[in-house]
């Protein structure tokens, strides 16, 4: 299933076609999701560490591998195991495989209007896998990007860019290990390039999160 459509303020969740709403902070977020989203966490120091932080309180207990620390860095091709939790009644572990970060043209933001000028695009195309074999089906997971280094990009976007960017969903059949689907997260500069991808999914990786670079 492929989301898209219309923005959202991260802060108010005030919901604009097609329109475009700054951030209480400054930065500005835009959704192109057919389903209510949720508030985008607040971009975070990827050297932070929680100290209690413990994978296994978000999920599942690991399968397949070790699940990866709060902190962990990988390279983009490099297989990530992290706990999951979507929504109230959906938790696993899954992996997740950065395969690129795309640059796309600033054109292809005409959609969400005048205050999106000035953006570049960034695709992060992943593979997410089912590991530890729970009904994750239907979920969706996205990554963040961030700018060399793990600092924020300033722009926050939820959704994304058809035929360019899709956000897709699992399949229905998500629900043993081994089942697999592509998607693709959005994210946007004003500055400097995107070159990191972050997993900021469960309180001890919003604090510290997974990066992918390259």
């Amino acid at each position: 299933m492929t989301h898209k459509g219309r923005i959202v303020s991260a802060v108010a969740l005030t919901t604009l076609a097609l329109g475009l709403t700054a951030c209480n902070d400054g930065e500005d977020a835009a959704s192109a999701q057919d389903s209510p989203p949720a508030s985008a966490p607040a971009s975070s120091d990827p050297d932070s560490k929680s100290p209690s932080a413990d994978p296994s309180d978000d999920a599942a207990a690991p399968a397949g591998g070790d699940v990866a620390a709060p902190g962990t860095k990988f390279k983009i091709g490099d297989r990530a195991i992290l706990p999951f939790k979507y929504g109230t009644d959906k938790k696993g572990t899954v992996a997740v495989t950065v395969t690129a970060i795309e640059k796309g043209a600033e054109a292809d933001m005409a959609a969400f209007g005048d205050k999106a000028k000035g953006m570049t695009p960034y695709y992060i195309r992943m593979k997410v896998e089912n590991v530890g074999g729970t009904d994750l089906s239907y979920s969706s997971l996205r990554l963040r990007g961030k700018l060399e280094g793990g600092g924020p990009t300033g722009v926050i976007l939820i959704g994304d860019l058809p035929g360019k960017c899709d956000s897709e969903t699992a399949p229905r059949d998500f629900t043993t290990k081994g089942a697999s689907y592509e998607t693709c997260s959005l994210s946007a500069t004003k500055t400097d390039p995107i070159a990191v991808a972050s997993f900021e999914e469960g309180d001890a990786y919003s604090d510290s999160p997974v990066l992918w670079t390259s």
